[in-house]
């Protein structure tokens, strides 16, 4: 075995919060045109990526399918179809980020893994023709394959770069509550003419405004199923946040803060009531980089 072959290489798969989510149509295809800006927190999985005779996949949470229901293995059997490339590989995702929690855990692996595979396997392709080589997976898949900050619209799909990464620090706390994404998109009511186009509020109107105006359809419906969301979004402005919603489906909620003490006292405090937290740094830039370890 030659010392290439002993190479562990390893990448972080972060999450994403949801700045606003607009629910504007319900389509014919069952899927909704929304928009919504997508920005990154410090809080991520580990993948260790080793030689190995075929392909295997182990999750270090066993709550979790390592067999072809994971949007990892679904993600590479779809590429397959338009490139041929070395699966022998040992992958091995020691996870951190919650899942079920709105945070795009998933997205967010299959995206790392197709980065690793296409410069492991040396495929060469560049991230837009992988985005369209696996469309259809996932919504949140494109942002974390750019690993850029975007503003969202069509089902999601489409990017608009910008840069919306709050220079605020943001604390996210997930409650361990499952909402249904399906259930939470049914049961929202479209609005294909929102009063404040939300592109316009991330660009130009100031953090202090957000409250008034930034709003994600689908959290009246989470919160009224699962209380507990809106008591955590009631904390978070109670601990001083200048902005607080549910991310995505939820049920994670996050909270803006432009004052490290305050962020940090609030973080704390979530942590002693036993609920998942993580605080993510002002202007926070995610490495998406591939590395090789002995």
């Amino acid at each position: 075995m030659t010392p290439a072959d002993e190479a562990v290489w390893i990448s972080r798969s972060c999450g994403k919060i949801n700045l606003g989510l607009q629910i504007l149509n319900r389509l014919p295809t069952g899927y909704h045109e929304i928009a919504t800006g997508f920005c990154f927190i410090n809080w991520s999985d580990r993948f260790e990526v080793t030689k190995a005779p075929s392909f295997r996949l182990s999750m270090s949470d066993d709550r979790l399918p390592a067999d072809s229901s994971n949007l990892i293995i679904r993600a590479l059997n779809k590429l397959r179809r338009y490139a041929d490339f070395d699966d022998s590989w040992s992958v091995y995702v020691d996870k951190v980020l919650p899942f079920g929690a709105g945070l795009g855990g998933g997205s967010s692996n299959a995206a790392t893994m197709l980065r690793m595979i296409n410069k492991l396997s040396g495929l060469g392709l560049k991230t837009g023709d992988i985005q369209s080589f696996v469309s259809g997976l996932g919504a949140d898949i494109p942002v974390f394959l750019h690993g850029k900050t975007a503003i969202g619209t069509g089902i999601g799909v489409q990017l608009d770069f910008q840069d919306i990464q709050p220079g605020a620090w943001i604390l996210t706390v997930f409650p361990d509550i499952h909402v249904s994404t399906a259930d939470a998109y049914q049961h929202c009511t479209p609005n294909p003419e929102p009063e404040f186009q939300l592109e316009h509020i991330l660009l130009n109107e100031p953090l202090e405004e957000w409250r008034y105006l930034l709003f994600n359809d689908l959290e009246p419906w989470a919160i009224h199923q699962h209380p507990m969301i809106g008591n955590i979004k009631d904390q978070m402005y109670e601990l001083g946040a200048d902005y607080a919603a549910m991310s995505g489906s939820g049920s994670s909620v996050f909270g803006l803060f432009r004052q490290e003490f305050v962020a940090v006292d609030a973080y704390n405090r979530f942590i002693d009531w036993d609920l998942q937290a993580n605080l993510t740094p002002p202007s926070f830039q995610p490495d998406f980089g591939i590395y090789q370890t002995m």
